[in-house]
């Protein structure tokens, strides 16, 4: 039977995933070969403390809970907009750990990013040193190019190819991958424009490896995958996913996007926690907060009326009260001093 919902929110991992319905017609994908997804170790940079204990300590409203099946039921990105701090871009990590999606492909959009950064990078120039490196040992007797069955030289072109995080993501795994495109509101005009197209049709096209002539018989090629840099096969150049990959896009609201993005994407708007949420979070991270945490809460939601905060500021004042011996004159100095408005620099006096 499906299950609703997939994604709980509990922090308990599971294999819901496999009750997911299938998608809606419109949003049915058949990519090949079929592949196996990573070992959520598989990544090493995918697995960093931070980010495991973002995952294991997220705390979901039911509005997200919500929201985030609906994503995952009907295959499209999740668009999650809100103020600094607010969890924006753990909330991948949380339902990647959740529904056991294996390591979490990410994205950091600048403004010189580009569609062609998400899908793949190609080094010609390392592909041309290589062919004239190859070329100057055969003039000198000592070396030859690989004569194996279907296998390319070291100058084919795949040894200079490497699949990027939404190439990979993209790719025809089993089950879906994680993908975190952080930031989206820092690229350019162009970049949301561009995505359209990819992420509602599920595939891209390699055209260094559709004009190859020096592929194995069938035509497939094999390009190092992001994150894991395990070789994948790729097929005369096409990728095309067949499990839709979980795509959170995040963005501080600083931006607008076009009418026609916005339609192909579920949207989140994530607010600032109250008193209670601040309190589970601190919970998770900290344990049950005390009576000064309790106070440090309290001012925190007052400064958080005349300017935005993130709750990593909270967090760090009320870790340190708890692990240092100062006495609470200092301990109040030093948490108007952690917690200013963002944008304005924290003063640096010495206690």
């Amino acid at each position: 039977m499906p299950l609703w919902p997939v994604y709980t929110g509990t922090n308990a991992p599971h294999d819901g995933i496999e009750r997911l319905p299938p998608p809606p017609p419109w949003r049915a994908f058949d990519g090949g070969p079929v592949l196996d997804p990573p070992d959520a170790a598989a990544d090493r940079s995918a697995v960093s403390p931070d980010r495991v204990h973002r995952a294991e300590t997220y705390r979901a409203t039911e509005d997200t809970v919500q929201l985030v099946n609906a994503a995952l039921y009907l295959r499209r990105p999740l668009l999650v907009t809100g103020p600094p701090g607010t969890g924006k871009s753990s909330l991948v990590y949380a339902v990647a750990r959740e529904l056991r999606l294996g390591p979490v492909l990410r994205w950091n959009i600048t403004s010189r990013s580009t569609l062609h950064d998400g899908l793949y990078s190609y080094d010609p120039l390392s592909r041309l040193y290589a062919a004239r490196q190859q070329a100057a040992h055969q003039e000198a007797g000592t070396g030859a190019p690989d004569e194996r069955p279907g296998v390319p030289d070291e100058t084919g072109i795949e040894d200079h190819l490497r699949l990027g995080p939404l190439g990979t993501a993209l790719l025809p795994y089993a089950r879906p991958r994680a993908l975190l495109i952080d930031e989206i509101d820092k690229s350019d005009l162009d970049l949301p424009n561009d995505l359209l197209n990819v992420l509602e049709e599920g595939q891209y096209q390699i055209p260094e490896l559709v004009r190859a002539t020096r592929l194995t018989p069938d035509g497939t090629a094999r390009v190092p995958a992001d994150g894991t840099g395990e070789p994948v096969p790729v097929v005369r150049g096409q990728v095309r996913c067949r499990a839709f990959p979980f795509v959170v896009l995040t963005s501080n609201g600083e931006r607008e996007f076009p009418p026609a993005f916005l339609r192909r994407c579920v949207t989140l708007r994530l607010r600032r926690p109250d008193d209670r949420h601040l309190a589970d979070i601190v919970r998770a991270h900290l344990g049950e907060p005390d009576a000064y945490a309790r106070e440090l809460i309290g001012r925190f939601l007052d400064r958080a009326g005349a300017g935005d905060l993130a709750t990593d500021q909270l967090l760090n004042a009320i870790y340190l009260a708890r692990t240092s011996n100062l006495d609470t004159g200092s301990l109040d100095q030093l948490a108007e001093r952690l917690m200013p408005h963002l944008g304005q620099s924290a003063q640096t006096d010495v206690f």
